[in-house]
């Protein structure tokens, strides 16, 4: 079974979980402690077995849950420490501004605004362009804006959503797109469509790249019926590293974009959402009302400068590194892991395990903790956290965090999990 078989288990999880009802069919699916809802199906903090060999020396951890995770080194602790600083709710923070310029330039838009964060940019950009409260936009069903973003869009904006189904490498039909604009406005019966969502790269289709193809038709479609396209480029840049383009080439196929700097550029807030001038005008006035106008906030801007200008090539390392850690799976001995490798394409993996009889969430806990006869065998502990994740997969996300020493040590965890598992079923 391929990672292309994903789709349907995972739309039926979610289904399950939205119903507060998982059948025995789906137990494999639904970890211990994710049963609350489609929001915790890798938010869910993994913990090692016992609490107290997180302070042990001899143990190592390398942490894949997310490139959330990174934290910021010495030379952009400086640059915040001596960042020129003024009043950002003004206008008046030099370091916000030249952010801001710096960011509009790369994605080859008119303006850009900074932001706290990836949910609020989304949020901000469904309230500019669905102008009144009972338009729609229209965006994928494994969307992250869709699945983890807590109805922002419909509880404090007042839009409607409509799905189209995620393909497995991240588009969607656009013959079913098409269908699924309103025409009947201004039939009071109906909410008029207003808006596209897109997703570059793909978090639960496991960091897909979506084709340029496919951008410039939906743009192409989306232009046709007067519909605007924002896409939710969180891991824009490692799209860009993995297509060789430059982010205004994939971007001139929308006309907003958020990009967080706190995933794989390293930076420990914030996000960029850019569009037209009059877009960001518009913005600006809704950052405010959403709490999220900053005063001095050049110091954590500096960073963002830092990340736009200095993190952007390394993310090929992360590339690699998933690549190789993809590769090791595949090659376990003895086979315990099935993956994809046509679609390990970015810095996300999503991998399975061969014998259903060992769940996810019981591998990740295997994984996070250290086993019996581990040090003797390996020469040390290794934790390697990751999260079980939706359509009974496993996640793990490489990162400026992980070196390629990390990456080993993690694969030869997982071929000891793999030995000591099979031994097990022998004994059994």
């Amino acid at each position: 079974m391929s990672l292309k078989t994903l789709t349907v288990p995972a739309r039926a999880f979610l289904q399950c979980v939205n119903r507060g009802v998982i059948s025995p069919k789906h137990r494999h699916v639904c970890p211990v402690g994710l049963g609350r809802g489609p929001s915790r199906l890798y938010y869910e903090t993994a913990k090692p077995v016992d609490p107290s060999l997180a302070g042990a020396s001899s143990v190592r951890t390398v942490d894949l849950r997310s490139d959330t995770v990174t934290k910021p080194g010495a030379a952009m602790r400086q640059a915040m420490a001596e960042a020129e600083v003024g009043d950002d709710v003004f206008g008046e923070d030099p370091t916000v501004n030249e952010l801001q310029k710096m960011a509009a330039e790369v994605f080859g838009m008119e303006a850009a605004l900074y932001v706290p964060s990836g949910t609020m940019a989304n949020l901000i950009a469904v309230m500019v362009h669905c102008r009144e409260r009972g338009d729609e936009m229209i965006v994928g069903d494994l969307s992250h804006l869709h699945i983890y973003e807590q109805g922002g869009s419909a509880q404090l904006a007042g839009v409607h959503s409509t799905t189209v189904t995620n393909l497995p490498d991240g588009t969607f039909d656009l013959d079913q797109l098409e269908s699924k604009i309103r025409h009947g406005y201004p039939d009071a019966h109906y909410p008029r469509s207003r808006l596209v969502c897109v997703e570059d790269t793909h978090n639960i289709q496991g960091g897909r790249v979506l084709p340029l193809p496919f951008l410039q038709e939906v743009k192409a479609l989306a232009d046709r019926y007067g519909l605007a396209v924002h896409m939710d480029g969180a891991r824009i840049m490692n799209a860009a590293i993995a297509q060789k383009v430059a982010p205004s080439t994939i971007l001139q196929n929308t006309h907003t974009v958020s990009v967080c700097l706190s995933k794989g550029l390293g930076a420990p807030v914030g996000t960029m959402l850019a569009g037209p001038q009059d877009f960001i005008s518009r913005a600006v006035r809704c950052r405010k009302a959403l709490g999220g106008g900053l005063r001095q906030a050049g110091i954590l801007a500096a960073a963002g400068k830092l990340a736009l200008g200095d993190m952007i090539n390394r993310l090929e390392e992360d590339h690699r590194h998933a690549r190789t850690f993809a590769q090791a799976l595949l090659e376990c001995d003895p086979p315990l892991y099935e993956v994809d490798m046509a679609a390990v394409e970015t810095n996300i993996l999503r991998f399975r395990l061969r014998d259903t009889s060992l769940t996810p969430t019981e591998f990740c806990a295997l994984m996070a903790g250290v086993g019996e006869g581990e040090q003797a065998a390996m020469g040390q502990g290794v934790r390697v956290l990751m999260f079980p994740h939706i359509g009974g997969s496993v996640r793990a996300v490489w990162h400026l965090g992980i070196s390629l020493e990390d990456t080993q040590l993690a694969i030869q965890k997982l071929q000891f999990v793999a030995r000591q598992h099979y031994q097990q079923r022998l004994r059994a």
